[in-house]
């Protein structure tokens, strides 16, 4: 990871975050570190399969925590303010409407909260980086990588 890059967060993605964090460091900890010495106790440890595989899951766990961490020290988190003018930025629900009026609605979040299943966008994609800063009613034109463009109407922003 970068770590000159900007992470921002909402105040829940650096929630689970830090929930995760704490779990890693703690339960899962002790899990593998038990899982390991129950695998010692096999005997020859070059032979041990047990062994190696505890050992690995040891080491990504720690590489997740270290990742987290580093996440956390440098991440900054999108209050929710309250403006008179409600623009799209990380931690709105923004409803669209597309040349065809077929409406579609998503999250904007930080890079490391994205989830396509939950209908939760980066607002350093495409989409997410063309409609920041705009408001209710403004058209935008969104280009994806393959330099397709379509033009989406802002019906609804959320808090």
């Amino acid at each position: 990871m970068d770590a000159t890059k900007k992470i921002e967060l909402t105040a829940e993605g650096r929630q689970r975050l830090v929930d995760e964090l704490a779990y890693r460091e703690g339960e899962k900890h002790d899990e593998i570190v038990e899982r390991i010495k129950e695998a010692r106790g096999f005997g020859d440890l070059s032979e041990n399969s047990e062994y190696d595989a505890a050992k690995e899951e040891q080491s990504h766990n720690e590489s997740r925590v270290s990742e987290i961490r580093q996440i956390l020290s440098v991440a900054t988190v999108v209050e929710s303010g309250a403006r008179r003018t409600l623009e799209v930025s990380i931690g709105t629900t923004v409803e669209l409407k597309d040349e065809k009026d077929k409406k579609s609605t998503f999250t904007l979040v930080g890079t490391t909260e994205t989830n396509s299943l939950e209908h939760k966008i980066s607002s350093e994609s495409p989409v997410g980086s063309a409609l920041v800063g705009h408001k209710k009613g403004d058209e935008v034109e969104v280009v994806s990588p393959s330099g397709a463009s379509r033009t989406y109407t802002i019906t609804g922003i959320t808090r």
